[in-house]
């Protein structure tokens, strides 16, 4: 059993380094096609796609202001993954030590059912109550919800911005609504989504 714990690590890192090369990854692709070998064919294919994931989504980091509100964000906090499957990549950046934070999901599988609650009145109307709202970020509907106050009784927020096929989430603890909607006009979002589309 430690020997297969022991290979996973190796295995991914295998499999990281391999990612990494966008040029090789093509080559391998052309090559197992050409032989007929489709299967390896779509592993190479899905490896580039995955490289290029990683590096739209360390520029869409390069985006993300580096201090919300008062709080500066933690650098060696920040990360850029590539997901499986048609899930682009995830972002990832921290601000401070409340726990709060933005997330960028490409291709996120959440749009749809976000997007239905906020552009159906029914729908919509059933769900908002005296924690959940809707609110408009720079043109954009988004979802903002009140959570659970912190240990020092200021209240939690999370607001979910979709647009286009990404969904941009922020928590924000710590804070009054005035300071999340404020924080989330910073986020350069159309700049964002020419990016990731």
């Amino acid at each position: 059993m430690k020997r297969y714990i022991f290979s996973i690590p190796i295995l991914l890192f295998a499999v990281t380094v391999q990612a990494q090369d966008f040029s090789k990854d093509i080559a391998d692709a052309k090559a197992s096609y050409s032989s007929g070998n489709l299967a390896d064919a779509h592993f190479s294919l899905e490896q580039a796609v995955q490289e290029i994931d990683m590096i739209v989504g360390k520029e869409v980091l390069k985006l993300l202001p580096e201090k919300m509100n008062d709080t500066s964000s933690i650098p060696q906090n920040d990360q850029v993954t590539a997901n499986i499957g048609f899930v682009g990549a995830t972002v990832h950046r921290s601000y401070g030590n409340s726990g709060s934070q933005v997330e960028i999901i490409s291709n996120s599988p959440l749009i749809s059912s976000l997007n239905a609650f906020l552009n159906m009145p029914f729908v919509g109307g059933m769900m908002r109550n005296s924690t959940t709202k809707v609110v408009k970020i720079q043109g954009y509907k988004s979802r903002l919800e009140k959570q659970s106050d912190n240990a020092n009784g200021k209240p939690n927020y999370q607001l979910q911005i979709p647009f286009k096929s990404a969904l941009i989430t922020i928590t924000a603890n710590g804070m009054d609504e005035n300071g999340v909607l404020s924080f989330a006009n910073t986020i350069p979002l159309d700049k964002i989504a020419a990016l990731i589309q």
